[in-house]
């Protein structure tokens, strides 16, 4: 099953898609409450909500599926890495360390876009990127549990792009932190959420899901993987996140950037040199992931700011003296 949540005329509505559209879920019930009420409940009534009549797609506006209170995005990856480094980062190849357990970072939840909302461009840069992923949607409490007790924690899966602006990614990154302004100027989640259990045909005998992920930039196709080619299954990766935590219904968790391609960056580094070009206002970007659905955005210029402030210069700390 597949839950939207949509706006038409300024009413923001949740429900589910069906073969002839968008068929709306009692008001004031979202997708987030759904998963919070588990997969069982969500399904039941989201076969009774297919009663009401359809929406057509082509009038409304698709909206993220849902607002999660937090956002882990992790590099799971390791083509994308090792092509990454060489871009982003001293080169050098993968770090040792990629390989003992999956890493992730904290990303801003707040500014989610829909599947076909326009992308400003980050204030200040000038290599601005995409990234092709798939999150997962945690649908229980899960605290301190191994990877095969949590394959029912997973609610559902949606396409999901970290944009990224690769020049201010660099420069924290120096500084061993981040990213941080390079990465939260915008994410997009959608077209929708699709439940665990549409995508458990595809899984393979070690647990993975080989569905096709391909984007494409102004009708180009630029990268193609499979989503298999993680090193770790969703399961490890949300075991991993809530090692000596907790989750809850609702927090999303990005398996990063497929390779072959996922993102310009990754091939700028193989290639040595800035081709194909950042993203400018104008680019269409789409990603399409098999069994998921399809996400289309087009950038678009940012807000004009004022130069970040360097530091200012300040006497080095002194013992003081009695």
């Amino acid at each position: 099953m597949k839950f939207a949540t949509w706006e038409d005329g300024g009413t923001v509505t949740a429900g589910v898609v069906g073969e002839h559209g968008l068929h709306a879920l009692p008001a004031g019930v979202t997708v987030l409450d759904l998963v919070r009420a588990g997969l069982p409940a969500a399904l039941e009534a989201g076969a009774a909500t297919l009663s009401a009549p359809p929406v057509p797609l082509d009038r409304v506006r698709l909206l993220p599926p849902l607002q999660p209170e937090t956002i882990r995005d992790f590099v799971a990856f390791e083509e994308h890495v090792e092509g990454v480094v060489m871009s982003v980062g001293d080169g050098g190849g993968v770090a040792a360390e990629w390989y003992e357990a999956p890493t992730f970072y904290f990303t801003n939840p707040y500014p989610l876009y829909g599947a076909h909302d326009d992308i400003p461009v980050p204030p200040g840069s000038r290599l601005f990127d995409f990234e092709l992923e798939v999150a997962a949607v945690v649908g229980r409490k899960v605290a301190s549990e191994t990877p095969d007790r949590v394959r029912d924690a997973i609610f559902g899966y949606a396409v999901l792009n970290d944009w990224s602006a690769r020049d201010l990614q660099r420069r924290e990154m120096k500084v061993l932190l981040g990213p941080a302004k390079g990465k939260d100027s915008a994410t997009t989640l959608g077209p929708w959420l699709v439940t665990a259990d549409e995508l458990e045909p595809y899984r393979d005998d070690e647990g993975f899901l080989p569905l096709d992920m391909r984007v494409s930039v102004n009708g180009v196709e630029v990268g193609q993987d499979l989503l298999s080619n993680m090193g770790w299954p969703f399961e490890d990766l949300v075991s991993y996140a809530a090692r000596g935590t907790v989750l809850r219904p609702g927090d999303v968790l990005g398996s990063g950037t497929c390779g072959h391609g996922g993102c310009l960056a990754e091939l700028w580094g193989r290639r040595g040199e800035i081709s194909p070009p950042p993203l400018r206002p104008g680019d269409v970007v789409e990603m399409t992931v098999e069994g998921i659905g399809t996400i289309r955005n087009r950038v678009v210029p940012g807000p004009e700011l004022p130069p970040v402030e360097a530091a200012r210069p300040r006497p080095r700390a002194r013992q003081r003296t009695t």
